[in-house]
């Protein structure tokens, strides 16, 4: 042999090299098998995860720079992390969510929204509460598609918290579902299965918990199918008890959703059906809050159901003067504007007028049209209910010594007040000249600005009820030697609007025109200051005047007695 061994040597090193060619192969395959389980297992796996996530943009100063941390490295990262068997890991990725949804200032792309599912379905409840905080976050500030969250099912796992027994996820899942029904094509979903936990948690000892799940409660009462399910399930007297609340939010979202109960007049019976004027002592107590904002709301809820005769009556017994004074005397226009929209319901019944007089209703109401903030909605309402409560002589006597007549006449000059509001103040101004005391007493205050405000209304022509009723408070202010001294500068034009009147088909107005003139006349000085066309124009109307008195006298005996008797009063 070319090698010096002997034939045995060789032998024996040639089965040598075979056995360890069959022993390689072995060692082999083993190692391979031990190195497949070694991948296999959570260990060897947790070590390349912990490693991924020390990628993550959000682990490396806190960064809040958008384009790394919505990078496509981000999402393959919180996509392994989110679907890892380790919370740990888990965790990781719900903290970089929970980190992503502060300084987030753009929406948030769809393929981010995969590993939220992934987390909210994590065994661990500490991983769920804060991807959950997250969502809150993100749908706070609109970084997602409210819409985008039910499509992708995670609803399930969000009602699912309500089940948890802790309070911090409840928390959270409420504001969940407060914000998702916040969107109108959301709410369907919401109500198959989240009504009744929602009400359960409603009634929960921790205030927070208390306060998201009202506050997801009132935003179901915002469309009329979500308002009538939650009724049906027993919503009425669940919100009713949280008036009562300690929670001043939790008073105000559920005094709003009652609100918006109550404004469909098919839940009245159920609002009703609880005993013992619960409901308007209820919202009479709220109303009474130092909170001005829910007692304002509690006033808008009484005032939409004052629509009721019976709930008129039970706030007329339960004395709800009192708190509706204090708001009047609030200086925000909204809460006093709330306050009159009540009160202006009660006083159009005549049996509330001497209860809401002898309470003292119109001083406040002279006080509220010297507000600095008085506005349209202000002075209308206060109009109609000076109208209403000046019927009787004490009425008439409160009047007189309230600030109410100075309070209208300055609105007569106001340049805020839209010509509907002015309509409201001057027909006011006229039914108080009906009352002989009254007449006496505003003829004897009014100023030269206000005279001036009367007689350029008088004249306008863009409303011409407004017309007639400025006119008709001139025509019966008392001639005495001051307002003759008022007057007489605009005596000119005054002849213009009345020579206008006479000419007007409509006989009220021609009716007006010679009352007025035969008011003016008492200063002889009008007749000679005034234009011949007047004078025609009076004369043409007397005689037409004439000529129908004759035409009925004519007709009159083929008339009924009934109208004979009244053609010749």
């Amino acid at each position: 042999m070319a090698s010096g061994f002997c034939n045995t040597c060789s032998q024996l090193l040639k089965e040598f090299a075979d056995h360890l060619r069959s022993a390689w192969r072995e060692l082999e395959i083993k190692i391979k098998d031990a190195f497949r389980e070694i991948g296999r297992c959570n260990c060897f796996r947790i070590s390349s995860e912990r490693r991924t996530a020390f990628d993550l943009p959000s682990l490396r100063l806190n960064c809040d720079n958008e384009t790394q941390l919505l990078s496509q490295e981000s999402l393959q990262t919180l996509n392994k992390l989110a679907t890892s068997e380790n919370t740990d890991l888990q965790m990781t990725s719900a903290m970089y969510y929970l980190h992503l949804s502060h300084h987030l200032n753009c929406p948030l792309p769809d393929a981010f929204m995969e590993p939220i599912v992934a987390l909210l379905l994590s065994s661990d409840l500490d991983v769920q509460k804060t991807v959950s905080l997250a969502l809150v976050n993100l749908l706070i500030k609109n970084n997602v598609c409210k819409e985008l969250v039910i499509e992708m099912g995670m609803l399930v796992p969000i009602i699912e918290l309500f089940r948890s027994g802790d309070p911090t996820a409840q928390c959270h899942s409420c504001a969940c579902v407060a914000m998702l029904a916040s969107s109108e094509s959301n709410r369907d979903s919401l109500m198959v299965d989240g009504i009744i936990p929602l009400l359960a948690l409603a009634k929960s000892f921790d205030p927070k918990v208390q306060r998201n799940a009202t506050w997801a409660l009132l935003h179901l009462t915002q469309s009329d199918w979500s308002t009538r399910l939650l009724c049906q399930a027993g919503a009425i007297p669940v919100l009713l008890l949280l008036l009562q609340s300690s929670d001043s939010e939790v008073q105000f979202y559920s005094c709003t959703a009652l609100c918006n109960i109550a404004a469909i007049h098919e839940h009245h019976p159920r609002l009703l059906r609880i005993g013992g004027h619960y409901l308007s002592r209820s919202l009479l107590t709220l109303m009474s809050s130092p909170v001005k904002k829910n007692s304002a709301q509690a006033c808008r809820c009484l005032q939409t159901l004052s629509k009721n005769v019976l709930i008129q009556d039970q706030l007329m017994e339960l004395d709800c003067v009192l708190p509706l004074k204090a708001l009047l005397k609030t200086s925000t226009s909204v809460w006093i504007e709330s306050a009159l929209t009540l009160l202006s319901s009660l006083s159009a019944h005549p049996s509330n007028t001497d209860i809401l007089v002898s309470e003292g209703l119109l001083e406040e109401i002279g006080q509220v049209l010297h507000h600095p903030r008085s506005n349209s909605v202000i002075v209308t309402y206060s109009c109609k209910i000076i109208t209403d409560l000046c019927t009787s002589h004490v009425g008439e006597q409160a009047v007189m010594e309230s600030l109410c007549l100075p309070g209208l006449l300055c609105a007569l000059v106001s340049n805020t007040l839209s010509d509907e509001t002015l309509l409201h103040v001057t027909s006011c101004l006229h039914h108080l000249m009906a009352c002989d005391v009254l007449r006496t007493k505003l003829s004897a205050t009014i100023t030269s600005e206000k005279v001036s405000g009367l007689v350029k209304l008088s004249e306008q022509i863009r409303n011409s009820q407004l017309a007639y009723n400025s006119a008709a408070i001139i025509s019966e202010l008392e001639m005495t030697e001051e307002m003759i001294r008022l007057l007489k500068p605009h005596y000119t034009s005054i002849s213009k609007y009345l020579l206008g009147f006479l000419k007007k088909k409509d006989v009220k107005f021609q009716q007006l025109g010679v009352v007025t003139i035969f008011n003016l006349k008492k200063d002889g000085d009008f007749s000679s200051l005034t234009n011949s066309e007047l004078k025609v124009q009076l004369l043409k109307v007397h005689a037409q005047t004439e000529e129908t008195r004759q035409l009925l006298q004519m007709i009159q005996p083929l008339s009924p007695s009934p109208v004979n008797s009244g053609l010749s009063q």
